[in-house]
C-alpha cells in the first residue's frame, strides 16, 4: 500500500493477489453487502439501500458509518462498471471534498490481481489538512489494511 500526495489531493494505492478466480472475486465485490465484511468493525458501517437491485453503471449507494464516534451518512455512484474488470465508485455525499475509487481485476497466475486506486481530499481545504490529514490519512490506510487482512482470509489457497 502506498500513499502519496497530488497537490491537495491524497492518493492511496494498493494491490493484493488472491488465488481465486477473476469472476469469483469480482464477483464478492459486485454485492455491496460485502462491503460491510470487508470495513473494520470501529467504522460501525452499513450499506443502507442502492438505486438498482444490483450493482451497475449509474447505481447509488447510500452508507452509513461513524469517523471517530460521529455519525455521518455516504452516498456513492457508480461510475462505470465493467464486469470482471474494472469498476469506479465517487461520492456524492459524505466525508470527503473528493472520493474517487477505482478497483481493478486482472488473471495472474492462476488467481486475480486486485488493484485499488483511491484519490481522495478533504474538506476545508488547507485547514482540513492542517487538523485531520495525518488522522485521515491513518484511517484510510488501516481501514485498506484490515480489508487486505480480511480479504486473504475470505479467499484462502485452496487444498
Amino acid at each position: 500500500m502506498h500513499l502519496s500526495r497530488e497537490g491537495d489531493t491524497f492518493v492511496l494505492e494498493s494491490e493484493q493477489w488472491v488465488p481465486r478466480p477473476v469472476a469469483e472475486v469480482f464477483d464478492f465485490f459486485s454485492r455491496a453487502e460485502n462491503l460491510e465484511r470487508i470495513t473494520p468493525p470501529f467504522l460501525g458501517f452499513r450499506v443502507k439501500g442502492m438505486s438498482t437491485p444490483a450493482i451497475e453503471e449509474g447505481t447509488l449507494i447510500d452508507y452509513r458509518l461513524r469517523i471517530h464516534g460521529v455519525p455521518v451518512g455516504w452516498r456513492t455512484r457508480i461510475e462505470e462498471w465493467v464486469p470482471g474488470e474494472r469498476f469506479v465508485d465517487v461520492q456524492l455525499r459524505g466525508p470527503y471534498a473528493l472520493w474517487h475509487h477505482t478497483h481493478t481485476f486482472a488473471a495472474e497466475n492462476g488467481g486475480t490481481r486486485m488493484r485499488d486506486r483511491v484519490r481522495f481530499r478533504l474538506p476545508l481545504g488547507a485547514l482540513g489538512r492542517l487538523v485531520a490529514g495525518a488522522l485521515v490519512r491513518r484511517d484510510v490506510s488501516a481501514i485498506f489494511a484490515y480489508r487486505s487482512r480480511v480479504i486473504s482470509d475470505l479467499f484462502p489457497p485452496k487444498a
